[in-house]
Formats: C-alpha cells, sequence, structure tokens
C-alpha cells in the first residue's frame, strides 16, 4: 500500500506529463506509419501536386502561340504550377479526419485512453506527429510542383524564379497550407467523430461554404474570411485586392485550426470513448 500512495500522485505532476509526452509522440507515430493509408493518401496528395502541374503547364506551353496578349501579361508561373494544391488538400483533409474518427469506428481509442488516460496528451501527439508528416510531404511536393512546372515553362521562357517576389514564400506556404489544413481536419474529425459527417463538414467547409459566400453582395468583403481563401494566400504571388495579404490569410487561417482543436480538446476531455 505504501508503494502505491507514493506512485500514483507523483503520474499527476507536471513533470511526469512532461516525461509521458515523448514516449505518447512515438506511440502516434508507430501508428500513423504502421497503416497503409496515411502512406497512400499521403503519395496521392504528392502525386496531385506533382502531376496536376505537370499536366497544366504542358497545357499551357502547348495553347501559348494562340494566347492573347492580355493572357501572357497576366500569366503567373508560380501559382499556374502549384494549382495541384486544391487536389492535394482533398486527400490531406480526408487524412485528417480519418486519423481519429478510425480509431473510433474500430474501437481502439478505448485501448488508446486506457493506456495513456491523458486525453488532452494524446490528441497534441495525434497532432503532431500529423502535422509534421504531412508538412515535410507537403514541402517536398510543392517544391517538386515548382520545379516540373518552371521546367516546362521554360520552353516558352515564361518560368518563374526563388528570386523573383513571393515565390519562395509561396511554395514554401503550398505545403504549411496543407499540414494546417490536415490540423484543422483532425478538429473536425473529434468533435463529429464519425468518418462520413467529419468529411463532408471539412469538404463543406473548403468547396461549399466558398460557393454560398459569393451569392451574397461582394461589398460585403466576407469571402476572404473564409477558411481555405485565407489560407491559399499563403501560396499566391500577386497581390489581390479581394484577399487577405498572405501572412494574415495564413495567421487566419492557423486561428480556424486552433480553435477547432481547442473545441476537440474540450470536448474530447470530457465525452467518453
Amino acid at each position: 500500500m505504501t508503494d502505491t500512495t507514493t506512485v500514483l500522485p507523483s503520474l499527476t505532476r507536471p513533470d511526469s506529463a512532461r516525461r509521458i509526452a515523448p514516449d505518447v509522440i512515438r506511440s502516434e507515430w508507430t501508428k500513423f506509419r504502421s497503416v497503409h493509408s496515411s502512406y497512400w493518401t499521403l503519395l496521392v496528395a504528392a502525386v496531385a501536386m506533382v502531376g496536376l502541374s505537370a499536366i497544366l503547364c504542358a497545357i499551357y506551353v502547348g495553347r501559348y502561340a494562340s494566347l492573347s496578349a492580355v493572357d501572357k501579361a497576366t500569366f503567373n508561373p508560380t501559382s499556374f504550377s502549384l494549382n495541384g494544391i486544391l487536389l492535394a488538400q482533398l486527400a490531406v483533409g480526408v487524412l485528417g479526419v480519418l486519423i481519429i474518427t478510425a480509431e473510433y469506428s474500430t474501437g481502439m481509442i478505448r485501448a488508446t485512453l486506457a493506456a495513456v488516460p491523458q486525453r488532452r496528451t494524446v490528441l497534441a501527439a495525434k497532432g503532431a506527429v500529423f502535422a509534421a508528416a504531412t508538412a515535410v510531404v507537403g514541402i517536398v511536393s510543392s517544391f517538386g510542383a515548382f520545379f516540373v512546372g518552371q521546367s516546362i515553362l521554360s520552353s516558352k521562357h515564361i518560368q518563374a524564379h526563388f528570386s523573383d517576389p513571393g515565390v519562395l514564400r509561396a511554395v514554401f506556404g503550398g505545403g504549411l497550407y496543407l499540414a494546417v489544413l490536415g490540423l484543422l481536419a483532425l478538429g473536425i474529425g473529434v468533435l463529429i467523430r464519425h468518418s462520413a459527417g467529419a468529411i463532408a463538414a471539412v469538404f463543406g467547409l473548403l468547396f461549399v461554404l466558398p460557393g454560398i459566400v459569393l451569392a451574397l453582395p461582394s461589398s460585403w468583403g466576407i469571402s476572404k474570411f473564409l477558411p481555405s481563401n485565407a489560407g491559399s494566400a499563403i501560396f499566391h504571388t500577386v497581390p489581390d485586392q479581394s484577399s487577405l495579404s498572405p501572412w494574415v490569410g495564413f495567421g487566419l487561417f492557423c486561428a480556424y485550426a486552433a480553435v477547432a482543436l481547442i473545441a476537440a480538446g474540450f470536448v474530447f476531455q470530457r465525452r467518453d470513448a
């Protein structure tokens, strides 16, 4: 009895939580890399980014001679080669949801919480592992899409360079956008818990809501504050009066993800598994 009473209180101390966190991160990383869907989904995101860049740039080069002077003057080679992010975000959003909802559907979440009762630590570890993996894949894919796209565009001498204003920020920003989007999807997945409902909510937030807002008077200026529109400003190089500045928009996008994760942590702590 003496040993039990001296050990259990120590588990509630902050220094004990700090010792537990690295073990939880290693456990979440093991779960993440042991599920084949993680690899396949991130691979789909990477292929979408690089592949769509190659296809679109090749089509543009093929039609270049027939384009008007206005079209040529307004062409943005950096943003054009990063259009694959629009497809990659679908894969990342789905994976962000499934990271948590798959554990609910299989019942594995009960085993996870039995091993680690500190629920917020579990959620933080999931978020850290997923964000790190998505950021690495996203940034590498963004650079790959840029290099492939510019190599194709160079045949017409219309390619962009890293020394051009905003180019390096936009290429890095494409990967950062996907990482934050994944965290937003993770937060929504925790709040809803069901895969289909959470995926529908993420898609609605990214695609349906902007379409609805377009029907509103443009003078209201709501569109630029939506999550996807605010976040996408980070990988655009040409300033647009209808959008936020790159870092302000990305900061707002991060705030959306933070709110979703804070709400998820609150609900996760109090709801039965």
